[in-house]
């Protein structure tokens, strides 16, 4: 869809056509609602600006690009947005030549402008322009200052879109976020400061220019673009990111300008849609929805089990009131990884540090030296940020942070650059480091005492929603020992985390006897209940949602060539070397044979 011929009035109603259009859809499947809608105004001003095909636009995170791929010929693609075998939620060139690069985690986009600005001045391509869109929330994050570092150095043509609508995920965090989201009215300033410019230049070099050039520099600091202009960035606004016509004309002169700049946009986030437009509180609910009624915005989602993330919270809230050294912290997810409870419960001891793992993870380590418990809630997929931080600040010092790993496993819609499948290769390689895993409500309200008192290096993981297993009596965690669940005969399921419930279901599905193993802790290992189960068993079968290279099997299989052990046959279910696509989180794992009934005849046919 071309914009660039296009009038005003006309980019205006297909503003209003691509929000209903994103409303209607993510009503039905779920999605990022209110950056979309906020972020939509914006968009159709690039596109009438840019080439998205010679202009690479770099949407950070990505999940407020439903216009973009809407004026990109995928409207009637859409209505497929985050199904299995359909639209993505988050921009992929595998989907499009138009989008240029996948993106599902923040503060990336500035680092790709500059990376896609030197090849095209390498490549002699100087009308090519990269287009950054960033969000307030990502600029929190540190890798954003040292792609402008190096940017207002070199100074290479990028045009920043710097959508400032006050919101991360939850309410934005730190100084920065202040500072970005003040309200004085860019045309006032410019207006001002153009008066004096041309004072400047009307007198001579004495005392009344340099009192005026100081006045310039004084104005300079009474706005939001003081940051980037020092740093060697051109600054415009803030403007207002509803006014396509002022958004287009200012995107034209950046574009014109042949050096780094940033445009400061003011926006509504879930602009369009009143219930997403409402009170701050509000907000964070309609970041990312599951499905809803368009007419009165409840969800119309099924009550059921309880997740466990509010296990957690819950748990952490209870340990929290009995032991004053319990504290925690969490990077711009409290509500996602349930340490809102706390943070409400004792706000002096649970803290959101904005998008920044690297520091959410480091921070924590003092407070283990000083003699509090934290515990450290970060998703799987995001805890990859602050890995170097995990080992060289955490584990190198042995401190006793306890990371809590929401969203381990398979987190359906969200797909690829979410899914939570590599926590336990990266950190089993971590000297100091103990890993466990519970598998229903009881044992993870155990797991977390068990944590509390632990004062060394800890990580538990546990799924998006609810366990697979149902509740049941739990004995207290013990380190490096697992626990038999069921004997059997023969074969040996063994599961770990959420994988113990579904070894459980695989057993109810077999016609033999197996015994049902729950690992708990996959280091240290249960060395002696392993080397009893290999006297008996043969054939081991492992569950865990979890990459199978550096997994649970990788695992068992070092710890039976440790022991010499070479006649037990270990077969793993966990996921197969590859990047795992959005869907449904059922259909997901049946595409993988990972649902039951598929495991149980798997089983069975190697069996007999």
């Amino acid at each position: 869809m071309n914009l660039n011929s296009k009038t005003t009035a006309e980019l205006e109603d297909l503003a209003e056509t691509i929000r209903q259009r994103i409303l209607e859809v993510v009503s039905e499947n779920g999605g990022h609602l209110s950056p979309s809608l906020g972020a939509t105004d914006l968009i159709v001003a690039m596109h009438s600006v840019f080439d998205p095909v010679r202009d690479p636009f770099l949407f950070d995170v990505s999940h407020q690009a439903y216009a973009h791929k809407l004026i990109t010929d995928r409207w009637d693609e859409f209505e497929t947005l985050r199904q299995y075998g359909g639209m993505c939620g988050y921009t992929d060139p595998d989907e499009s030549p138009y989008d240029y690069y996948k993106a599902g985690h923040s503060s990336t986009s500035i680092s790709l402008a500059v990376g896609a600005a030197k090849a095209f001045a390498l490549k002699g391509e100087s009308d090519r322009v990269p287009v950054a869109f960033i969000g307030d929330g990502s600029m929190s994050a540190g890798m954003v200052y040292e792609a402008l570092n190096e940017l207002g150095e070199r100074q290479y043509p990028v045009v920043i879109i710097l959508n400032d609508n006050e919101m991360s995920i939850s309410t934005p965090i730190g100084a920065i976020s202040r500072y970005l989201s003040r309200t004085m009215s860019g045309p006032v300033y410019t207006k001002v400061k153009r008066v004096v410019k041309d004072g400047l230049h009307s007198i001579s070099a004495d005392g009344t220019a340099y009192v005026l050039k100081r006045l310039d520099e004084s104005l300079r600091i009474l706005t939001p673009g003081l940051l980037f202009e020092e740093l060697g960035i051109k600054y415009i606004g803030p403007i207002d990111g509803h006014d396509i016509e002022t958004i287009k004309a200012t995107l034209v002169i950046a574009k014109k300008m042949g050096r780094p700049v940033i445009v400061h946009a003011q926006t509504t986030k879930g602009k369009g849609y009143e219930y997403a437009e409402g009170a701050e509180r509000s907000k964070e609910k309609w970041h990312g929805v599951s499905a809803f009624d368009v007419s009165n915005g409840e969800s119309v989602k099924k009550g059921g089990v309880i997740p466990a993330t509010k296990i957690f919270s819950d748990t952490l809230v209870s340990l929290a009131k009995n032991d004053p050294k319990i504290v925690g912290v969490t990077a711009a997810m409290p509500s996602g990884t349930g340490m809102n409870g706390p943070m409400e419960a004792f706000p002096d001891r649970f803290w959101d540090v904005a998008i920044a793992e690297q520091h959410a993870v480091t921070s924590m380590g003092p407070l283990a030296k000083e003699g509090f418990k934290p515990f450290c809630a970060i998703y799987s997929t995001f805890l990859q940020r602050g890995y170097d931080q995990v080992i060289h600040d955490i584990a190198l010092m042995d401190a006793g942070v306890s990371f809590a790993i929401d969203r381990a496993g398979i987190v359906g819609e969200d797909g690829e650059t979410h899914q939570g499948v590599f926590d336990i290769s990266y950190l089993r390689a971590i000297p100091n480091m103990t890993l466990a895993a519970p598998y229903n409500r009881t044992s993870m309200q155990k797991i977390m005492h068990f944590a509390a008192e632990y004062n060394r290096p800890f990580a538990f993981r546990y799924p998006r929603g609810a366990f697979i297993a149902a509740d049941a009596a739990v004995s207290d965690y013990e380190l490096g020992k697992g626990e038999v669940l069921h004997h059997g005969r023969d074969i040996a399921l063994i599961g770990y985390g959420n994988g113990v419930g579904r070894a459980m279901h695989t057993a109810e599905q077999m016609h033999s006897d197996p015994t049902v193993v729950d690992l708990r802790f996959v280091k240290p290992l249960d060395e002696a209940l392993l080397g009893e189960l290999a006297m008996t068993h043969r054939r081991w079968y492992v569950f865990s949602d979890s990459a199978a290279a550096g997994g649970v099997g990788s695992a068992l299989m070092e710890a039976l060539a440790r022991m010499g052990i070479r006649d037990v046959q270990v077969t793993t279910f966990e996921y197969p070397d590859t990047f795992i696509r959005h869907g449904n989180t059922r259909l997901v794992e049946e595409s993988l044979g990972l649902l039951p009934e598929q495991l149980a005849k798997t089983i069975e046919n190697q069996t007999y």
